[in-house]
């Protein structure tokens, strides 16, 4: 084991004339439990709330983004404390629970609960939402028009957001989400094998900062841009969501139902704006 992000493999490298035996990095890939430890009546609860398959590494924050972008737990506040055991008990590692503990007092929608299962490393809780739904739960509203991007800082962001995937350097098999302002200065970019893992750690660093809402800064994620990047995204009133890839269609729609801009293929110095053009100046 090289760290917990990544694993050796001994792997046949097969080229023009033949092949041979090499050592090649792998990202690493295992489950997450989050738990969430809350009062009722009285009595201390801890439940199972997901399994969500990731990239070890900035658990807690994974654990906390999802949960608030899940509209678990609504503030920093309503927390108390985040735990993760690195040791052995019985020969079994604790190390891939999360446990995020509520202040006392808390009111836990148990039905909300019940909906959350095993998800996986590319999708996560796939078709579980509507737009209908989001327009009952979103916390900020989306200021039009505000902040303004300028195009040639949108396109330097994908080379930032690349030279500081330092997993995906050694392996090429990581997402990664970063935040970035109006002058391109990153605020924070985390790898995953998920792309909605990386986007949760991004924002529950971001809320354990006390920094949300995200209302002047861009969200940049490696490949494309799904309906629940965009759920996400509004969870933490960021206005503008850049893909690195295509968006989809339920993307767009959502982008435009609440006035967000979306781009796609922001790449070689060119993108796309799929909603919401006027937080864009072209140059």
């Amino acid at each position: 084991m090289v760290d917990r992000n990544t694993v050796e493999a001994i792997v046949r490298k097969v080229r023009p004339g033949g092949d041979q035996k090499e050592k090649d990095i792998l990202a690493v890939e295992e489950p997450l439990e989050i738990r969430l430890a809350y009062d009722r009546n009285g009595v201390p609860v801890q439940r199972s709330v997901s399994v969500t398959m990731r990239t070890p590494g900035s658990d807690s924050e994974l654990a906390v983004g999802f949960l608030y972008t899940e509209n678990i737990i609504s503030s920093r506040e309503e927390i108390k404390d985040v735990s993760q055991d690195f040791s052995e008990k019985g020969g079994f590692s604790e190390e891939n629970v999360v446990c995020v503990q509520l202040v006392p007092g808390k009111k836990i929608d148990l039905g909300r609960l019940a909906r959350h299962f095993y998800t996986t490393s590319s999708c996560g809780v796939c078709g579980k939402a509507s737009l209908e739904a989001l327009k009952i739960t979103y916390r900020f509203p989306i200021i039009p028009a505000q902040p303004v991007f300028q195009s040639r800082i949108v396109n330097s962001l994908p080379n930032i957001l690349h030279r500081t995937q330092s997993v995906f350097e050694s392996t090429g098999g990581l997402h990664a989400a970063g935040l970035f302002d109006q002058e391109g200065n990153q605020q924070v970019i985390r790898e995953d094998v998920g792309r909605h893992n990386a986007v949760d750690k991004v924002i529950g660093h971001e809320l354990l900062s006390g920094r949300i809402p995200l209302s002047n800064l861009c969200l940049l994620v490696s490949g494309r841009t799904s309906f629940e990047i965009l759920q996400k995204a509004l969870a933490a009133g960021i206005p503008l969501v850049a893909g690195i890839g295509a968006p989809s269609s339920l993307a767009v729609e959502v982008a435009n139902s609440f006035k967000m801009t979306l781009l796609g293929f922001v790449r070689d110095n060119r993108f796309n704006i799929y909603s919401s053009p006027e937080r864009i100046v072209a140059e």
